[in-house]
């Protein structure tokens, strides 16, 4: 059997991946493993939100079933996106916080993902120790605790509001004379996104915001940018923000409708933030796969980026090593450690949008701070993907190739983490050009790999 965690928790299509007795399980093994530290204090609290899922129904009861059963404590929260559950974690002082969420995927799927006091991230090590765990606990039934050992269970009231007004409490600046359509994927944003945006100073109107447990992600938010852009110009709206379902990114779409990525994003807050002298070592973190453009307009800017590997969690530990407070990818999980645990989609959209409001220009025009270089990027697929890396006729092709595209084009090849597959990613001047030298390299990895 493989690892259970994957990058980011436990995923799987709910009631056949994902059971209710897995659920229940893996809450249980987290207690154990996250819930000591509460006995200093009385018992372990934890604190449970979700997604509109329809499976996140079940799935919540046998959570806090589990939990309460192991002697947690347990808060539910409701429908909240992944960010709010990280923050209240902390301001609530929970030894523990469950998410959930399967965050963009398609309402089927769902996932457990679990934070541990402060609203961290959990490492890989105490991930498999909460494996470790479950494998015990499911040998050994029947021993857990029994009478008033056993934890109790409440609803939230107000913890929605706390969160808003921790959101509102981060800004520079309002957002008073900006006209903004909010898509939120029929996700777990659907109430506090509009409304925080509302509070700042925003006239908001909505899309996506109508969650019957079925439809999330479904044809909206921040995977499915046309609609947002087409009602952005059809309603002469400055602007437009899109979540994913779970609301930890965010992606804009101007007043013209063309979409603002989340390399543009970071990079118009890394030099609002430079500006401000708020930028920590005036630096951003940023993975191997943000477009060169961003990468080229830092250095301009003067500002050094740091690259990680693809992922939020591996820009996250490169942030705290090193002391950096933001970082981000191209799908919009943008990172803002001075007010946030993880990617927050919600306090990422108000950020761009009070710069936007601050410097009295459009987004289109703040966003111009770079430009984005046309990316083409083939998935080499039946490879064998562990020769990728001393196949002398790729190094040879991958060099050719790069001296062809200079200073102004780049060469990515990297093997899939899951898959038998290459990933061929090339960055040029032109979109012809890109999609050349990419077809090109993509034919040498399939003979020199296949």
């Amino acid at each position: 059997m493989g690892r259970l965690f994957g990058t980011d928790g436990v995923r799987g299509v709910a009631g056949r991946d994902l059971t209710a007795e897995l659920a229940m399980d893996l809450s249980v093994a987290a207690a154990h493993v996250l819930g000591d530290a509460g006995a200093l204090s009385g018992r372990p609290l934890a604190v449970v939100g979700r997604d509109p899922r329809a499976s996140g129904e079940f799935l919540e009861a046998a959570v806090v079933a589990g939990l309460a059963s192991a002697g947690v404590d347990v808060l539910r929260l409701g429908v909240l996106p992944t960010p709010a559950v990280a923050h209240l974690t902390q301001a609530l002082n929970a030894d523990l916080g469950v998410m959930l969420s399967a965050s963009h995927n398609p309402a089927p799927d769902n996932g457990i993902k679990f934070f541990a006091r402060g609203g961290h991230k959990l490492p890989d090590a105490v991930e498999d120790q909460i494996e470790a765990r479950l494998g015990e606990q499911r040998s050994r039934p029947g021993h857990g605790p029994v009478g008033d050992a056993v934890g109790r269970v409440r609803d939230a009231h107000g913890e929605a509001e706390r969160y808003i007004g921790h959101l509102l409490s981060t800004l520079p600046g309002r957002l008073d004379g900006l006209r903004v359509v909010v898509d939120c994927a029929h996700g777990a944003a659907f109430e506090v996104a509009p409304e925080a945006l509302r509070r700042a100073g925003a006239t908001v109107e909505t899309i996506g915001c109508d969650p019957d447990g079925l439809n999330i992600n479904d044809g909206h938010g921040s995977t499915h940018l046309d609609r947002l852009a087409g009602e952005v110009v059809r309603r002469g709206a400055d602007a437009g923000v899109a979540y994913d379902g779970d609301a930890d990114r965010c992606l804009a779409v101007c007043a013209s409708g063309e979409i603002i990525d989340g390399d543009q994003i970071m990079a118009v807050l890394a030099l609002a933030m430079r500006d401000a002298g708020r930028l920590q070592k005036d630096t951003v973190v940023a993975t191997v796969m943000s477009n060169l453009g961003f990468k080229l307009a830092m250095r301009e800017a003067g500002v050094a980026v740091v690259e990680t590997a693809v992922g939020d969690r591996y820009v996250l530990e490169a942030m705290k090593a090193d002391g950096y407070n933001l970082g981000g990818e191209q799908s919009g999980h943008v990172v803002m450690l001075d007010h946030a645990t993880t990617g927050d989609g919600v306090l990422t959209s108000l950020h761009l949008l009070a710069e936007v409001a601050r410097r009295g220009v459009t987004l289109g025009e703040l966003a111009s701070v770079m430009t984005r270089l046309p990316q083409t990027l083939i998935n080499v697929k039946g490879v064998d993907k562990s020769r990728a890396g001393s196949s002398p006729e790729l190094a040879d092709a991958v060099a050719k190739a790069e001296a062809e595209l200079g200073e102004t084009g780049r060469v990515l090849i990297r093997p899939s983490g899951t898959e038998p597959m290459v990933r061929v990613m090339v960055e040029a001047e032109s979109h012809d050009q890109a999609e050349r030298v990419a077809g090109e390299l993509a034919e040498v990895v399939r003979a020199a790999l296949g």
